[in-house]
């Protein structure tokens, strides 16, 4: 919990943060989230977790479509992943499982969970 992580956008001293337990970091400057391997699903079940996400944010994306993001833990290239159910791209890690979000997009991964929730739960009732 003492190593200090990197942005791996902007390469800023990411800041800890504590939500009832669940450690994750977010960068002063371009407000990106790192979740270490499962903090990404346990915060996602925390009703107000998204209150960590201090929104829309689009210095963190510029230029970055085409350029390899490194793991600020492992330092190994990340992967771009689609979430095709959530509408959204972020980078992973295949070595540490880690997780970054560009700001902004924690906030859309928990809004749309809410709303495929529900549209399921009416799915499923035939409504």
């Amino acid at each position: 919990m003492g190593r200090t992580v990197k942005c791996p956008k902007c390469d800023a001293n990411m800041a800890k943060l504590d939500y009832e337990g669940i450690y994750v970091n977010r960068c002063p400057d371009c407000k990106g989230l790192w979740f270490d391997a499962f903090e990404l699903q346990e915060l996602k079940k925390l009703k107000g977790s998204e209150t960590i996400d201090l929104g829309a944010n689009d210095k963190s994306k510029e230029n970055d479509e085409n350029r390899g993001i490194d793991c600020p833990v492992c330092h190994t290239q990340m992967i771009k992943m689609v979430d095709i159910e959530h509408h959204m791209k972020y980078e992973a890690c295949t070595v540490c499982y880690g997780v970054y979000f560009d700001a902004g997009e924690f906030k859309e991964y928990k809004h749309e969970t809410l709303m495929m929730s529900l549209k399921k739960m009416l799915l499923g009732k035939g409504i």
